[in-house]
């Protein structure tokens, strides 16, 4: 079986393809043969050796979390599912020919792998950090780095509670934000000065990482109204880091309802084949990514 693997922390260029053993499902587990993996900023995150109490790593170690494809083991206790029924969910090393998931579900019709492949950690995340930052209907929220994966989950579903939204984002992917529902403006010079004037802040997200948390809780006027999934230092200012998942399963359920209602929808703004991991680990923490990036296997 070919897997990615990294032997030492580093940039992108220690992910290596090698011959690996197969996996196999143990006990609440299942097996899919990958048809695709979602590429996630915790993935090259865990790959430099940043500090990820979630995430121990022993090396040698695969990469991926996310993943969509064919059951093709299914361990003991399991119900529900069945060989050849086509899932996505998460699980470990998943950019892999073969891949054991913890949590899955069955794909939502006419949905492709390639797409299924961008939703579970995102769709998690955007469900947890709503619910962590306690924003209500009617208030305002304002998101912080909003075009990529989590950002556009967050906006879709945040308007689909009643909860006003500004996003920000680099000019190149304004029109894209309002396309969701969003209040969009830029994040260059003078940025805090234009979110006023769109409206009052009741809690902000930083998505992206990107030396804000200051502005954010000068906006929202506590620091407990703000919470961040990037930036490891948010403590030393008050604001929570939210960084260890909940409930997968209900996640995923929620995201099969909404992407089946139509209320939902990730772009997949580029696919790369598994030889290329290390290319989307760099574009990946590139950012300005419009939805998601995936490997297709």
């Amino acid at each position: 079986m070919k897997r990615i693997s990294f032997a030492e922390f580093g940039g992108p260029e220690v992910l290596q393809l090698v011959e690996a053993e197969e996996p196999h499902a143990g006990p609440g587990r299942i097996r899919i043969a990958v048809r695709a993996a979602g590429v996630n900023p915790v993935d090259w995150r865990i790959r430099e050796g940043q500090v990820l109490g979630a995430h121990p790593v022993e090396l040698p170690a695969g990469v991926g979390l996310d993943a969509a494809g064919v059951v093709d083991e299914v361990g003991e206790g399991v119900e529900g599912v069945e060989v050849g029924d086509r899932v996505f969910g998460e699980g470990t090393d998943t950019y892999a020919e073969f891949a054991v998931l913890s949590a899955w579900a069955r794909m939502p019709e006419g949905l492709a792998f390639e797409e299924a492949a961008g939703y579970p950690s995102v769709v998690e995340t955007a469900l947890r950090i709503i619910r962590e930052v306690g924003v209500r209907p009617g208030q305002t929220l304002l998101v912080s780095g909003a075009s990529g994966g989590v950002g556009s989950a967050v906006l879709q579903i945040a308007r689909a509670r009643g909860i006003t939204v500004i996003g920000t984002a680099g000019a190149a992917n304004q029109d894209y934000l309002r396309g969701l529902g969003a209040l969009a403006t830029t994040y260059d010079e003078g940025w805090v000065e234009r979110v006023r004037h769109l409206g009052r802040v009741d809690a902000a997200l930083d998505l992206a990482g990107s030396g804000v948390l200051r502005e954010l809780v000068e906006l929202t006027g506590d620091p407990r109204k703000v919470i961040s999934i990037a930036d490891l230092g948010a403590p030393q200012l008050g604001v929570r880091f939210s960084g260890v998942a909940g409930s997968v399963p209900d996640a995923l359920a929620e995201a099969v309802d909404l992407i089946s209602r139509g209320r939902l929808h990730i772009p997949v703004e580029k696919s790369y084949p598994l030889t290329e991991a290390a290319a989307a680990h760099t574009d990946s923490r590139a950012g300005h990514t419009r939805g998601r990036r995936v490997l297709i296997v």
